[in-house]
């Protein structure tokens, strides 16, 4: 009994390229290789050249040349009509995968933690609308633990965290930096003090964002060395409900400074300086591994000065 013979795994030597099959079409149309090599935008000698090629690759000849044109003879009205049917299969092919595209390119799904979703990823958006005005976003907030798990699930196209490293499954790359800052209400005590030791903030209850949040995983890094997180006087999911609760008074809090533009220009909150301890951060944008961002996702990330192709 014979083995079955794989197939190949690419087209015969003898099938010339598409690009000569569209010329030999228009030899055809047209009866001149002359008004063929001008519809294909190619010279004349160069398409004489690719014809002569081509029959050299199938072993017949294609066309009679004479001082009045160039006619097709049998084996080429042959051949040509194989051709034409190559070529209008192509055009389906490219067709449904343009049709791929547009449909991919209609729509965007963004999840993005908290810090950026609401003091960065607006002023994308609009540059983004801009740029594709036909493509409707949707922006999923949470913290960065959530965005990994949405992105690892096919809920997202592309993410932005702000962790210490790139969430596992994911590929990333960063695109801004941050740093965290201590505050508190001008009527805490802290408010009058030059600046603490790294020991003190650690000791002392907080206001915090909760676990798998960005902010809360860099300040539960910086301060490992020095005691660890005290227990959170209070632990709230977003960063508007963190600045709320420091600006009653309830205590201090660490937040993005990118958040606080307005409460410390106000004076509404204070800065507190903490001297010995590293609370600067890397943002990042993320995707599944070994799926670049494409189409709206690569045009957004290109909006940030992210790069795919960066390590």
């Amino acid at each position: 009994m014979s083995t079955p013979v794989p197939p190949s795994s690419s087209l015969p030597h003898r099938v010339p390229d598409l690009g000569a099959m569209v010329l030999l079409l228009a030899v055809a149309r047209h009866g001149s290789l002359g008004r063929a090599a001008r519809e294909v935008g190619i010279s004349q000698p160069a398409a004489s050249g690719r014809i002569r090629s081509m029959e050299r690759q199938l072993g017949v000849a294609l066309l009679d040349r004479s001082p009045r044109g160039s006619r097709l003879t049998d084996a080429g009205a042959l051949v040509t009509d194989w051709a034409r049917r190559v070529v209008e299969a192509a055009e389906a092919f490219d067709a449904g995968a343009q049709a791929l595209r547009d449909r991919r390119d209609s729509r965007l799904r963004v999840a993005a933690s908290m810090t950026i979703a609401e003091y960065l990823l607006p002023g994308w958006l609009i540059a983004l609308r801009a740029a594709r005005p036909g493509t409707a976003v949707s922006l999923l907030a949470g913290n960065s633990a959530a965005v990994a798990l949405r992105l690892l699930a096919g809920e997202a196209d592309l993410g932005f965290v702000e962790g210490l490293s790139i969430p596992e499954g994911l590929d990333g790359t960063v695109i801004a930096h941050d740093r965290l800052v201590v505050v508190v209400a001008p009527s805490h005590p802290w408010a009058r003090r030059g600046g603490l030791t790294p020991g003190e903030l650690a000791g002392t209850p907080l206001i915090l964002r909760e676990h798998g949040s960005g902010t809360r995983q860099v300040l539960d890094a910086a301060l490992a060395v020095h005691g660890g997180l005290a227990r959170p006087l209070l632990e709230l999911s977003s960063t508007t409900a963190v600045k709320g609760a420091a600006e009653s008074g309830a205590g201090p809090c660490v937040l993005s400074e990118l958040a606080l533009g307005e409460e410390l220009s106000a004076r509404r909150l204070v800065k507190v300086p903490v001297a010995g301890v590293r609370l600067r951060r890397q943002l990042r944008a993320v995707w599944p591994a070994g799926h670049r961002p494409t189409g709206p996702a690569r045009d957004l990330l290109s909006l940030t000065a992210g790069d795919p192709g960066r390590p």
